[in-house]
């Protein structure tokens, strides 16, 4: 037929791998992640104790599956360029958006807030770059122990103060306040690890061309 475009088979096969991009199971997985950030934040914007329970077992949740979907790409090989993207953008949210109500709920100091999300912000930004420029910056133990001390901390913050006892004159917001303030301090130490290791493959990149 006049004027139709007629694609090869190899044109058409790159554009329906091209599209499995965004439907494989690992992307899937970190979707849900953005999906039951809304349903959080309905639970936890009305706080109660059998809410404020609902809305961490939901945040609970909605961390594992950034373990699982990592699992599940490496275990089927179906890590792909735009979940590399979509993953820490969706990790990033998750948090930016409990902190950011926990501030309003007067259990976060704001400038702890403002610290954690500017980090955030950061490192997704760098990450962005160094994906677009093929440079591969594998996660540290001390960012994976940051990652999980952060959960922790804001699943504490998250919790009615009234469904665990206090333990002398710390109670269990006061204890999540204290790991928050342990695992930014992580945070901002992995930050200028995570910068220094983009410089150096940048700079050796350079000096090899």
């Amino acid at each position: 037929m006049s004027g139709t475009v007629g694609l090869d088979a190899s044109s058409v096969g790159k554009i329906m791998r091209e599209g499995t991009i965004f439907l494989n199971l690992p992307n899937l997985i970190t979707t849900l992640r953005i999906l039951l950030i809304p349903v959080f934040l309905i639970f936890f914007m009305t706080p109660s104790p059998i809410r404020s329970l609902w809305a961490a077992l939901i945040f609970i949740l909605a961390s594992a599956t950034d373990l699982l979907d990592g699992y599940v790409a490496r275990k089927m090989k179906l890590v792909t360029r735009f979940g590399k993207l979509l993953d820490p953008i969706a990790d990033k949210l998750l948090v930016i958006s409990a902190v950011i109500l926990l501030v309003a709920f007067h259990r976060v100091p704001a400038i702890l807030a403002i610290l954690l999300i500017g980090r955030e912000m950061a490192i997704t930004g760098l990450r962005v770059i160094a994906t677009d420029q093929g440079i591969l910056i594998p996660a540290e133990r001390l960012g994976k122990f940051k990652t999980f001390l952060q959960i922790v901390s804001i699943t504490m913050l998250i919790l009615n103060s009234s469904l665990v006892p206090a333990i002398g004159r710390i109670d269990l917001h006061d204890l999540g306040r204290i790991l928050l303030w342990v695992s930014l301090a992580l945070s901002l130490t992995s930050a200028g690890q995570y910068f220094y290791r983009f410089s150096s493959q940048v700079r050796h990149r350079n000096v090899i061309s």
